[in-house]
């Protein structure tokens, strides 16, 4: 990448708090934060947001007529997006672009107003603009008046990394100076849950970690839905304010045998990596934040990947899947947070039930990973402010 482009700030909601401070002691304590809750009289593992986190988001709705019949992915969204701009420093009525994605989109008003139409036959009036993708970028512009362009988008559980790519390519081009990008998700319904489970890789564990997330030695799927949302903010050169450098970006998509598969090798994974690394010698990374999503087949393929790329270096691996869930299309951004917080206090944060004999003890670059269902792949090689 010829001119630098570096996140300015980034800002979360998920079961692990909203505040920086309160998401990285969260990340200190090993303890999950997956719970259970019932669906249609079936208790299933989950990650919700905090107590905290729900009363923040519901006043939020209230706040505004506008706002009461928005959805939660909508207003997780919102609220980070807030939060998001007073951190880097902008205002409202800035000429920044926004593009803010979501695999499932408006996942519990669509369910209920479908469900509406099959016992009524009518439709209510805010069925369609309250369920529409490109709702979350616009209510943001709307929120935080900006005149820049908006965008949404949905390319499964790579979305939110997808968009920083976007993000990055609307700066490179000249046509915008700032870009906050990322992606929101409230998958946690009754037809949501059915359809993963449906797959066959849901947690049914009953252990103090349903989701394995990394553990190459379960012989279970464990993949548990999480909800949340998470956006940063994009801007050229390295000014003051900046928390990281993203020094290099890929992508990749695999040709599939059927719906949700994944070679064995990742190859999707080994070409994104690649071309994340570009010029950069393999040995300079000493992070790789996984996506991992807890299914057996899914993270041996990345590992597998990794090897192949990284020539089977035993590098320091780790994700927060164990933690908060798999957010969908939030998860990359997600990721990415937990990358910029490594960055910023020089600690690796190690997944628990697995045993580490390479701890980095400096923190210099972070490759972060993320795929979803169609084989495609994103990676961001992040640096470390000197």
């Amino acid at each position: 990448m010829t001119e630098q482009i570096s996140i300015t700030a980034i800002s979360s909601i998920s079961p692990l708090g909203i505040s920086p401070k309160e998401i990285w002691n969260a990340y200190l304590n090993d303890t999950s934060l997956l719970t259970k809750q019932n669906f249609d009289n079936e208790s299933v593992w989950v990650g919700t947001l905090t107590r905290e986190g729900k009363r923040i988001v519901e006043v939020l709705k209230e706040s505004d007529s506008k706002y009461r019949n928005l959805d939660e992915s909508v207003l997780y969204a919102m609220l980070v997006a807030r939060n998001a701009m007073q951190m880097a420093g902008w205002v409202s009525g800035d000429n920044f672009g926004i593009n803010i994605g979501s695999s499932r989109g408006a996942t519990t008003l669509f369910e209920k107003y479908h469900k509406e139409f099959l016992s009524s036959g009518n439709s209510s009036t805010l069925a369609s603009p309250t369920t529409t993708l490109g709702n979350i970028s616009s209510w943001i512009a709307h929120d935080l008046q900006t005149q820049g362009p908006e965008i949404s988008h949905s390319i499964t559980c790579s979305t939110a990394l997808h968009s920083l790519l976007n993000g990055i390519a609307w700066l490179k081009s000249g046509m915008a100076e700032k870009f906050m990008v990322g992606g929101s998700e409230a998958p946690l319904t009754p037809f949501t849950i059915a359809q993963i489970k449906a797959l066959k890789i849901y947690s049914k564990e009953e252990m103090a970690y349903p989701c394995r997330a990394f553990d190459m030695n379960k012989r279970l799927n464990s993949m548990v839905l999480g909800e949340g949302a998470s956006i940063a903010c994009l801007e050229k050169g390295i000014p003051e304010n900046a928390l990281a450098v993203i020094e290099g970006m890929g992508y990749a998509t695999e040709i599939l045998e059927h719906n949700i598969s994944i070679s064995t090798d990742a190859i999707c994974f080994q070409r994104s990596m690649k071309m994340a690394l570009k010029d950069t010698n393999p040995d300079d990374v000493d992070v790789i934040v996984m996506h991992a999503p807890g299914t057996i087949k899914g993270d041996e393929s990345e590992l597998n990947a990794i090897e192949k790329i990284f020539c089977n270096k035993k590098l320091f691996c780790t994700t927060n899947k164990w933690k908060i869930g798999h957010t969908f299309g939030a998860s990359g951004m997600l990721s990415l947070e937990l990358a910029v917080l490594m960055l910023q206090h020089q600690k690796a944060i190690k997944v628990p039930f697995v045993t580490y004999n390479n701890v980095p003890d400096k923190i210099s670059k972070v490759l972060v990973n993320a795929v979803g269902f169609g084989g495609n792949a994103v990676s961001i090689l992040l640096k470390k402010v000197i």
